[in-house]
């Protein structure tokens, strides 16, 4: 009997003393340090790993320790009074040939028309080609376009396409370019 009520003692203090400390120490709790997850470098790894994404444009994913990868979508956000790309948008997959379609504003055009390359994850062009207004582009408004590249499909899975203001100048001042993150197809 002795024995039992020392058993029940003492898990009753043991009990008894977690709950103190978790109740009224709880910077205990918060000292105790998270351990980074070093293996997730990316917002594709961290997808990867199932983390949780988070809904927000550009999507962003939080590892378990509190990291937060974005994911990248070039520069649409800083163009988009600009020129804005309907396809491919940021991170399709694409295979060749490539069709392009959006709308810019008419001073991106010169004659029409403006540049476009297509590069692989080395910086290689591996496509060029050129999009050409689908209206009157002697305008400040938005003028709808449309283009295609040929290529060959690289080894590496990610790419970007460019689509660059076209300047006639050559005066670096008045380059300007929408950057475009793309998957390759198998």
């Amino acid at each position: 009997m002795k024995r039992m009520i020392l058993i029940v003692s003492g898990a009753l203090a043991l009990f008894l003393l977690v709950w103190v400390a978790r109740n009224y120490f709880p910077f205990f709790a918060a000292s105790v340090p998270k351990i980074p997850d070093v293996s997730i470098t990316s917002f594709e790894e961290c997808v990867k790993a199932g983390n949780p994404i988070l809904e927000s444009y550009p999507s962003r994913c939080a590892t378990k320790d509190g990291k937060l990868f974005t994911e990248d979508i070039g520069n649409v956000l800083e163009k988009v009074d600009l020129i804005r790309a309907a396809s491919p948008r940021p991170n399709a997959v694409i295979k060749s040939p490539l069709v392009i379609e959006g709308e810019a504003r008419g001073y991106w055009f010169f004659e029409a028309s403006f540049p476009a390359e297509l590069f692989d994850a080395d910086g290689q062009i591996i496509g060029t080609g050129i999009m050409q207004a689908e209206g009157e582009w002697m305008t400040e408004e938005f003028v709808p376009y449309k283009g295609t590249i040929a290529f060959r499909v690289p080894a590496a899975k990610r790419g970007t396409l460019i689509l660059k203001k076209d300047n006639p100048s050559g005066l670096p001042e008045h380059d300007d370019f929408l950057r475009i993150p793309v998957i390759f197809s198998e």
